[in-house]
């Protein structure tokens, strides 16, 4: 019995004779309208062709791919899905039916077609090449770059194709291939949009700026209304600390395409960075409506509800984020807000550093080191890498040290690793024997500078915080590393020789956990003595009332801490407390701060909020207050020294945790161990006790700076110089160990 599919192809076959003039006329006609453009004309004449004879497949493939130029991506679909009915052997429908698919969205059913289009014709590069954008969509990169591989080989001077690989390149973060993917493509199609796109985004992975900025521009020249380049552009501005300039062109590109996601990532982070907490959990908010397994979003949103003091909700979204994006960044800010959440003690934050080096560290290549002249006592070149030489907390930290280094004994190389750039720099330059703008090199060109300047103790600075160079750490470009000074609570990385801290910051009983050999300092950090705070009478004696203050930033501002203040505040009669940070100008911020304190009880007419102001006027505000309060679980560091000079005692508490034991390591240091509480209770118990001494708090003001520059841990010489002890016993111990075995020989001694 004949099939009907029989009995349709006999009655096609019959339509198609009687009509196969007039068609093959009308169907030339067409295709000629659809290669000039003439969408319209080819769609009517296909219409007509079709009325006619309903299964012509010429005109049907031929119609799908004039809605597809019309961007009606459903009717081609509808159209070219007819088309591989009536030819199911046409490799080119298959791959237009592939296209449409992607087009609209639906990547797994694009690359079920665009497979069977390579299975009907295995040598198609635009099908093999459409196949791979849509594995690339699906973040099966591997296999798109294979895919793009053999389109190139078959048609190498495919921009479209070379440019994509690019961008396949740049996901699995191979930037040198990257790189020459685009330029490639460029050869080829030097006014390939795209292709200047992608040179732009891995030169800003490289840090290469300039070429970055180079390339953007001249795709905006080419394409002036991209919302896209000009977020791109944003990014970039961003990444060279223009703020208002990174806002500026993330807002013009929303305006064009307000849902953006690329726009919207930015405009969050321009927000956060610009203390606009608002607008960047709105930004957010519409991208996670957009996108709702955006790892970015997730992360953004987080370091809003940090900068809120919401540790736990900031962390429980960045976990989200991981779980979709195991990303490098993501884990080191995971890291770095643990140091805020009071249940994270030394085992758990040394487990996210660990999960840091298993999972990004120990994959990158170690150097090979050259020979070195290994005299114990020679001239040692020690290179600080830092993001941080700038009015930066840790910068107060390190410039004492690089103050007062024997330069006789000690060659110091500093590795600028952030664009922005003050007068706290230039101090920094002028005490350096060498400077290295490092932001504009990459891990390994920074590695490969590093091992040119021959240096034999590498310092980290930046720790797990913003602009750190870990992996290059990682990659181990000197003999000896060592963490100090700024995030100093261990890195995680074998690489890493030693930390820098002290009995108190992290006790012995924790030291197994760490990567690192603890080396003990007088205090885990000092700074200059700050001579231009002026003296100042207690403030309570002409006010009448006792106030508390709290110069931190507001994510370390916990629950916890807010529960203890308040609880001092009610039983401290009249008291009140003035809260400073930059971050109090974000009305957001502020509104949410005080609602907190009035939740416990603590009226609104009592709290204070201050934000950013210059130095000398930051320092002076510590004339309004008795009594300073350490905040936990992360503590105050340079902070807590600021208070101190300017007379004002810290209440302190020891946590279970490097982060929560800071405030207790200065206070200690300085000769204020009764300032010191093991509990809340005893936290509590220690402000109000100090609050109803005025004479005690009074006499105490006045002789604190003395009993400061009378300390090791105050005195910055004295300090320098147990640095410097420290840097020359690594250097000794590290000779010894390079040194041959003398057979018969107890020791060694100095080559001659």
């Amino acid at each position: 019995m004949q099939s009907s599919a029989g009995a349709r192809a006999f009655q096609n076959a019959r339509l198609q004779k009687k009509f196969k003039k007039q068609a093959e006329a009308s169907i030339a006609a067409a295709n000629a309208a659809y290669g000039q453009g003439r969408y319209a004309e080819a769609e009517a004449l296909c219409c007509q062709i079709l009325n006619e004879l309903p299964e012509h497949f010429g005109a049907l493939h031929l119609l799908g791919l004039c809605a597809f130029a019309g961007q009606h991506f459903e009717a081609a679909k509808q159209a070219l899905k007819q088309a591989v009915t009536v030819d199911p052997r046409s490799a080119d429908a298959f791959s237009s039916l592939g296209a449409a698919h992607f087009a609209l969205g639906q990547y797994e059913d694009a690359s079920t077609y665009l497979e069977k289009a390579i299975a009907l014709k295995p040598n198609f590069p635009i099908a093999l090449a459409n196949l791979g954008n849509a594995l690339l969509h699906l973040s099966r990169v591997e296999q798109a770059i294979e895919l793009y591989d053999r389109a190139i080989r078959l048609k190498p001077d495919y921009a479209d194709a070379l440019c994509n690989r690019g961008l396949a390149e740049l996901a699995l973060r191979q930037f040198d291939h990257a790189r020459q993917s685009f330029e490639r493509a460029l050869l080829f199609q030097p006014r390939n949009v795209e292709a200047l796109v992608g040179k732009g985004l891995v030169n800003i992975e490289l840090k290469s700026y300039d070429e970055a900025k180079g390339a953007l521009e001249t795709a905006l020249a080419i394409r002036p209304g991209s919302a896209k380049i000009l977020s791109h552009r944003g990014r970039l501005n961003f990444e060279l600390s223009r703020l208002e300039q990174a806002a500026a062109d993330f807002d013009a590109a929303l305006a064009l395409s307000p849902k953006l996601e690329v726009a919207l990532q930015g405009k969050a982070m321009a927000s956060l960075s610009m203390g606009n907490t608002a607008q960047a959990i709105l930004a957010c908010t519409t991208l996670l409506e957009e996108n709702p397994r955006s790892a970015v979003a997730m992360a953004l949103l987080s370091a809003c509800f940090a900068n809120q003091g919401e540790i736990a909700s900031a962390i429980e979204l960045l976990d989200a984020a991981l779980a979709i994006a195991p990303d490098a960044d993501l884990i080191g800010r995971k890291i770095f807000f643990l140091d805020f959440l009071a249940d994270a003690d030394f085992a758990v934050q040394q487990a996210a550093r660990k999960h840091w080096w298993d999972a990004i560290g120990a994959r990158l290549p170690q150097r090979t080191l050259s020979p070195r002249p290994l005299d114990p006592d020679r001239r040692i070149v020690v290179g600080y890498v830092s993001a941080e030489f700038w009015y930066h907390s840790a910068a107060f930290a390190l410039l004492p040290i690089l103050r007062h280094h024997d330069r006789t004994k000690f060659e110091i190389v500093c590795y600028a690793c952030s664009p922005t750039q003050d007068e706290v720099t230039a101090r920094f330059k002028r005490l350096a024997d060498v400077w290295v703008d490092s932001w504009q090199l990459s891990d390994d060109e920074l590695a490969d500078r590093i091992q040119a300047d021959k240096v034999d103790i590498l310092i980290d600075v930046s720790g797990h915080t913003t602009g750190n160079r870990l992996p290059v750490f990682a990659r181990k470009p000197a003999p000896i590393q060592v963490s100090a000074f700024g995030h100093a609570s261990g890195t995680g990385l074998q690489t890493m020789d030693y930390v820098l801290a002290d009995p108190i910051f992290i006790p012995q009983s924790a030291r197994h956990l760490l990567a690192e050999k603890v080396y003990d300092l007088p205090c885990l950090n000092t700074i200059d003595p700050i001579l231009d705070v002026p003296r100042s009478e207690l403030p309570m004696l002409r006010n009448g009332y006792v106030t508390f203050g709290v110069f931190n930033r507001i994510n370390k501002i916990s629950d916890d801490a807010i529960r203890v203040w308040s609880k001092v505040m009610r039983e401290v009669t009249g008291s009140r407390i003035i809260i400073k940070h930059t971050l109090l100008d974000d009305p957001l911020v502020r509104e949410r701060l005080v609602a907190r304190f009035v939740t416990q009880g603590i009226v609104e007419e009592n709290i204070t909020c201050l934000g950013s102001t210059p130095r000398h006027e930051h320092l002076a505000a510590f004339a309004q207050v008795d009594i300073s309060l350490d905040p936990f679980p992360q503590n105050g560091g340079i902070s807590t020294w600021e208070s101190l000079y300017a007379g004002v005692p810290v209440v302190a508490k020891l946590g279970n945790a490097s982060s929560s034991r800071a405030g207790a390591s200065i206070v200690t240091a300085v000769g204020l161990n009764d300032w010191v509480a093991e509990d809340d209770h005893g936290y509590a118990a220690i402000a109000c006790k100090y609050a109803a001494q005025p004479a005690h708090l009074a006499k105490l003001r006045a002789e604190l700076p003395a009993q400061l520059a009378a300390s090791p841990a105050g005195n910055a010489e004295i300090y320098a110089g147990c640095v410097e002890a420290g840097y020359r016993q690594f250097w000794r111990d590290y000779c010894a160990s390079m040194m041959p075995p003398v057979h018969g020989a107890v020791g060694w001694e100095k080559a001659r």
